[in-house]
């Protein structure tokens, strides 16, 4: 009885230079995705742990299978992210941007305040973003509020109502980069200074109130 010849098993040495090879596209494609140097590179770990682990003899294009499988990583970290900020985003909002004695912490909590923010420009309107970060990130009673962004107490209150209720929805609208930026560091700016007034005027403006 003839025996059947198994096939060889993949060389190490030319999957890791597979890799390697294309490791900067790999990066690049979860950088796009996810825009934070970081989290794409803990993407491209991953993968290159999946490609270690899975049987490359069924792999006819090796760079076609590790960028779908960075995409997908990718994205898989992306959705996971905003289930996490939209649970997070009202006590990250409470907590003054003081510095602490990790300065790894406090970039990593600016980071998540940048996201924050960019998300509630994503599903909120310019009013009910005004409303939900002056009440919930600075505690001003809604008769202030009002008076900010050119409205009556009740519809303040509404505001902050329909915000919550609203960052809980994935809608999303385009995000305008350099809005976002101005938003950014003028919550960033009050929170560390205790002086709203700027961010004051950001809001009213994006309402059109000022």
């Amino acid at each position: 009885m003839g025996s059947t010849a198994l096939a060889p098993a993949p060389d190490a040495t030319v999957g890791l230079t597979v890799f390697i090879e294309g490791r900067r596209r790999l990066f690049g494609i979860a950088y796009r995705i996810l825009g934070s140097p970081a989290e794409a590179e803990d993407v491209v770990q991953e993968v290159w742990l999946r490609w270690q682990l899975c049987d490359r003899t069924n792999v006819r294009e090796p760079m076609a299978y590790l960028a779908t499988a960075t995409t997908r990583a990718a994205i898989n970290v992306l959705q996971s992210a905003r289930v996490r900020h939209e649970t997070s985003i009202e006590p990250l909002l409470e907590s003054p941007l003081t510095a602490s004695d990790d300065p790894a912490a406090d970039v990593e909590r600016e980071e998540a305040l940048e996201r924050a923010t960019y998300l509630m420009m994503e599903r909120l309107t310019p009013a009910e973003r005004a409303a939900f970060v002056l009440r919930v990130g600075f505690d001003y009673p809604y008769t202030h509020i009002a008076t900010v962004i050119d409205t009556t107490e009740t519809a303040a209150r509404q505001l902050v109502s329909r915000a919550r209720k609203h960052l809980a929805v994935a809608r999303e609208r385009v995000v305008d980069r350099s809005a976002h930026q101005r938003l950014f560091r003028a919550f960033r700016n009050a929170a560390r200074d205790g002086d709203a007034r700027g961010l004051e005027l950001v809001l009213a403006q994006a309402s059109g109130c000022a």
